[in-house]
């Protein structure tokens, strides 16, 4: 059987003091913190996608881009994920994410997460370490790997404007 994987864009913002920007998912209790993420749209590109996801999650628009994956990181659901997404019509397996690096040049008023379909409850500026650590378990992978591609990046942005 052929596994079906969604493709998705993932935004990785980070500002002058190199922390990220992370939301605490709302449709889960407790603290699931991840970064702000969704589908690609036919025709869309990645980085397109990933300012589009960043926008409509958080409000957040000023932002300065600085690198995006061209190839994407793979997580597949789990089995009880899969059974919800089956009952409500969807059938992906996982998906293939491409994620974005970008920096923030606006300040925290600019967030909001009062929207019409609120996806974060909450959200905080936290290390890269924070995110890999409180990342739910099925995408730990991936988050670790992130996390050694982009902190050099960071380190680099940031050294520049020193």
């Amino acid at each position: 059987m052929t596994k079906h994987f969604r493709r998705c864009a993932g935004a990785v913002v980070f500002n002058s003091s190199g922390l990220v920007l992370l939301g605490n998912r709302i449709d889960v209790l407790g603290d699931n913190w991840q970064f702000p993420q969704g589908g690609i749209e036919e025709n869309e590109t990645p980085l397109a996608a990933a300012k589009r996801e960043l926008f409509e999650e958080t409000g957040v628009s000023s932002v300065i881009p600085i690198y995006t994956d061209d190839t994407p990181s793979r997580y597949e659901f789990t089995d009880e994920i899969k059974q919800k997404f089956r009952a409500r019509g969807i059938f992906n397996d996982g998906q293939d994410i491409y994620f974005s690096l970008f920096f923030f040049v606006g300040n925290n008023s600019e967030i909001n997460l009062n929207l019409p379909s609120p996806e974060f409850k909450s959200y905080c500026w936290e290390t890269l370490d924070f995110a890999v650590a409180n990342i739910i378990n099925f995408k730990k992978g991936i988050y670790q790997a992130l996390s050694q591609r982009f902190a050099p990046l960071i380190t680099q942005y940031l050294d520049t404007l020193s």
